[in-house]
């Protein structure tokens, strides 16, 4: 049995093979069928005469309807007219199960395909998003391990939050109220005292009554947490991660980006340099570029876009208003009103990662806690962490949906993942 990639390789030209898969389209004309047939590796057509096989086997497969499953066994024939160059002359075919009428045809609204997300799976768009996913995830783990991390993991229910209390989703637990975790942070920083390196990529959940194109109320959140680095050297960490990964998929998703569309020369770009500006900088560029902000704002999608709008290269920005930003970043001891931390800012989708320095002076993270008006008691065992050996650390939170969509081209996040959940639904 081969898979079809390997078949239109030429491997095997002049030679009988067997392939399995589904019908991707089927016509007919007397004699002669042609069926497309594809498998998780790409799609072939075949071509079956009733004078070279079995009557009842064409009558078979000239019957079946788009996404019935089949084997079929045929030589294989160089054919630049054909979908890879190459088509099968069937010889053999085996129906396994012919399929109902497939219910995506004429009704392509975006939210039918969201309705039958999970039939909409199987097309070329979203097999391609798919592939090109586990390349992202598959490179960040890769980078990570080979430069002596620990993947670890952080508990989904947590009794305190991490972000802001509006963006919580409260669960019940026994006698108790907790919550579904918005990020992984405070438990990968209790690790870095016996790991030092380590990362997780694990489901976080944010309770945004957003409906914008790079926002989800679940999302898959890649974190890192480093001792001993500060916030220009988690920059550097960043950018040298996402430039990695912008190259793996070059390298293994050239043909899943065309067809996409996706202009790989945006992702060659982050071959250059990615600047770093501070806070002030980047509310002067989003005015020059017409974005209305003014400096004390949090940045949203609009203004981001307006930093990003004459770059391909993601832009870091630091040394935001310490009031805009969570109690654990450290505020900066030059300037008291600043914290030591940075979002990157990628072109068209906005922030894909939020990082920088933690507090690890005792007074100063009792200090944060105190002023941001939050449950001491909640923390303690956080606190714990700057009473019994606390060293200067590091880390970020990346939102992978979004680094999908960024380097896919993919024009909303819903697009980006295999069943997505937003404000508005939970279904499939």
């Amino acid at each position: 049995m081969e898979q079809v990639s390997r078949v239109l390789e030429g491997t095997f030209d002049g030679e009988e093979v067997t392939i399995r898969g589904w019908v991707f389209r089927t016509r007919s004309s007397g004699s002669l069928a042609f069926v497309t047939v594809r498998d998780s590796s790409g799609v072939i057509q075949t071509v079956a005469s009733k004078k070279e096989m079995d009557p009842e086997e064409f009558d078979a497969l000239k019957k079946v309807l788009v996404e019935s499953s089949l084997e079929v066994t045929g030589r294989v024939n160089p054919d630049e007219r054909a979908p890879g160059g190459r088509e099968l002359h069937v010889s053999s075919v085996r129906v396994v199960h012919s399929a109902e009428t497939f219910p995506i045809t004429k009704d392509k609204s975006e939210e039918y395909l969201l309705d039958v997300r999970h039939l909409w799976l199987r097309s070329r768009e979203m097999t391609s998003t798919l592939k090109l996913r586990s390349t992202v995830i598959g490179a960040l783990r890769q980078y990570y391990l080979d430069n002596g991390y620990y993947e670890s993991q952080g508990p989904m229910l947590v009794s305190g939050q991490v972000e802001g209390g509006s963006t919580l989703f409260e669960v019940p637990y026994y006698e108790r109220k907790v919550f579904l975790t918005q990020s992984s942070q405070l438990y990968l920083e209790a690790l870095i005292y016996s790991l030092e390196r380590v990362f997780t990529l694990a489901p976080s959940f944010r309770a945004e009554k957003s409906r914008t194109r790079r926002h989800l109320t679940e999302y898959w959140h890649f974190e890192i947490e480093t001792a001993w680095v500060g916030n220009d050297g988690m920059m550097d960490i960043e950018e040298e991660t996402i430039r990695y990964v912008a190259r793996k998929c070059l390298e293994e998703r050239r043909d899943e980006l065309e067809v996409m569309g996706r202009d790989l020369d945006a992702i060659r770009a982050v071959d250059e340099p990615f600047p770093r500006m501070r806070y002030d900088e980047a509310v002067e560029t989003m005015q020059a570029n017409g974005a209305s902000v003014e400096w004390g704002d949090d940045f949203g999608y609009e203004e981001e876009k307006a930093l990003t709008r004459d770059t391909l290269v993601p832009i870091f920005i630091h040394h935001f208003p310490k009031d805009l930003k969570a109690f654990y970043h450290r505020p900066d001891p030059e300037e008291g009103d600043r914290v030591l931390n940075h979002d990157l800012i990628a072109p068209v989708v906005g922030e894909i990662i939020g990082g920088g320095e933690r507090i690890w002076e005792l007074p100063v993270l009792l200090q944060r806690i105190e002023d941001e008006g939050l449950d001491m008691e909640a923390y303690q065992w956080y606190i714990d962490l700057r009473r019994f050996g606390s060293v200067p650390h590091s880390g970020y939170g990346m939102g992978v949906d979004r680094v999908v969509q960024w380097i896919g081209g993919i024009s909303h996040i819903k697009w980006a993942l295999p069943f997505p959940r937003d404000m508005r639904r939970i279904y499939p």
